[in-house]
């Protein structure tokens, strides 16, 4: 078929696909499609979105998704951003029958990402944010230095998954969580105390920050702001420990509290923690959404009027998306197989469940949607991942014994807190700032909460001396090895450690 000719039969087959998409009551966005050769596709990929900005960590992960794809090892064949109007970009080479299920997967997770709650925060038009934010960073490197530049943002980047989305509702969180109480903090251009801040007060009164730019993170750009310690100092009052809770967002932290940072170097921050925040409920809700994306386009492609050849094709590509893996889960898969069994299970209840749940039955299509609504992964797997999914499909939990990987428990309650287990803080180290001021010298003091899984040391040392460059005073770690408490420093110079 001519590229024209094809490009018309795919037009005609996204109408086709949006109206049963609607039948079904999938709720979406305005989608745009574009079709794009394989290098852009990875760009996209490696970056995450494609008017990020440059650094050298996206072309790395370029060469990598890159290289699988040449040596037919993995293949992206579409990438959807969440924005509104929604972006889809589709793989050049997709056939006709694989750029209609791509279609009908992508409307799927545009559903999720206008519905979930997890997404309700997130801002719909980054696309042009980031942009913005890029140009940003490109004029930080005209006027102080790419180099000097670079060197700061490796550092952001490597605590970039230190946020916390959930920030505003936390009992340590919200916008004077380990900040200045309101009688505490500078009032205008003077301080309650008598004595204006260390630094000044840059912010005018209005909600705005140096540069007069009025963002909807207000919050984040009173970053000049000093504890006003002229009070303390007449009334002989002991100052409020800075921060009152532990702070488990590190960036904010930093961004409000670093003394020695530059006013670019507090924008770079900001940047890559709203970039941060905005990948986070994507990483949190992984395996519903792709779960939710292949039960929904097979429901669609079913519906549609599908040669033998096409149908045999859409099989054969089908079920190499939701091939299980003995080394990891495959979230198409797993996500697929617990919609279903929810909707079984919520159609067709037991007589216990019945009586129990007070669960009439015909209910299924009502209860996925409900809990695509509501649900994260954790949560998704906690409350649905049952007994009868981990013995059909054989789950298991698994670690390294010597030189050799062992199966270690199969038992449906060990494998579901297994799980759950690795998807907390979406599988990062759960890290919090204790103290900001430690030992009255300015440094940063910070503990691990440590639930079973010990830090790599390796990696530890290694990301020290980057807290260190964005903090500008020594650091302090405090963790749990072998189940005995060791505190980590690293003074500019060297790391060392000391057992408590």
């Amino acid at each position: 078929m001519h590229p024209q000719e094809e490009i018309k039969v795919l037009e005609k087959s996204i109408e086709e696909i949006t109206t049963i998409a609607k039948k079904f009551n999938l709720d979406f966005y305005n989608m745009y499609f574009e079709i794009c050769p394989a290098d852009i596709i990875y760009s996209f990929g490696s970056y995450g979105m494609p008017t990020r900005f440059s650094h050298w960590t996206f072309g790395k992960a370029y060469h990598k998704m890159k290289t699988q794809y040449d040596y037919n090892l993995s293949r992206i064949y579409e990438m959807v951003i969440n924005t509104d109007p929604c972006y889809a970009f589709l793989l050049e080479g997709n056939s006709l029958v694989q750029n209609k299920m791509v279609i009908a997967h992508v409307l799927a997770h545009c559903d999720f990402f206008k519905n979930n709650y997890y997404f309700s925060r997130t801002s719909r038009k980054m696309v042009e944010s980031m942009s913005v934010a890029a140009d940003r960073i490109r004029s930080y490197e005209f006027k102080y230095g790419r180099d000097k530049v670079e060197s700061f943002l490796d550092a952001v980047i490597s605590l970039q998954q230190n946020v916390d989305p959930e920030r505003h509702i936390n009992p340590g969180g919200g916008k004077h969580s380990g900040r200045r109480t309101s009688e505490q903090s500078c009032q205008g251009h003077s301080c309650t105390g008598g004595k204006c801040c260390q630094d000044g007060c840059r912010q005018d009164g209005r909600g705005q920050n140096d540069s007069g730019r009025t963002t909807p993170y207000d919050d984040l750009w009173d970053l000049d702001k000093r504890e006003c310690k002229g009070k303390y100092e007449e009334t002989g009052e002991e100052a409020i420990k800075i921060p009152e809770h532990p702070e488990k967002d590190l960036l904010f932290f930093m961004m409000n509290y670093g003394r020695d940072l530059q006013e670019w170097q507090r924008d770079i921050i900001s940047i890559v923690r709203e970039e941060m925040l905005y990948f986070w409920p994507q990483m949190q809700t992984k395996i519903m959404n792709e779960g939710w994306a292949t039960y929904w386009h097979m429901r669609i492609m079913r519906e549609m009027d599908l040669n033998e050849d096409e149908a045999l094709e859409f099989a054969k590509t089908h079920a190499g998306v939701i091939q299980p893996s003995k080394y990891h889960i495959n979230p198409y898969f797993l996500g697929l197989k617990i919609f279903e069994d929810i909707e079984k299970r919520w159609d067709n209840p037991t007589a216990e469940e019945k009586e129990r749940y007070d669960r009439p039955g015909g209910e299924g299509k009502q209860k996925i949607f409900e809990v695509r609504e509501t649900e994260n992964d954790i949560s998704f797997i906690r409350n649905y991942l049952t007994r009868d999914i981990v013995e059909e499909y054989d789950l298991y939990l698994y670690k390294k014994v010597g030189y050799d990987w062992k199966v270690t428990d199969k038992e449906w309650e060990s494998v579901r807190d297994g799980l759950v287990a690795n998807l907390y803080n979406c599988g990062f180290p759960y890290i919090v700032v204790e103290d900001g001021d430690f030992g009255k010298r300015g440094e940063i003091y910070l503990k691990h909460v440590h639930e079973g899984t010990d830090l790599d040391i390796y990696y530890l040392e290694r990301t020290l001396p980057h807290v260190y460059k964005v903090w500008g005073r020594a650091v302090h770690l405090e963790t749990v090895v072998d189940g005995k408490r060791v505190v980590f420093t690293y003074n500019g110079e060297k790391t060392s450690k000391k057992f408590i």
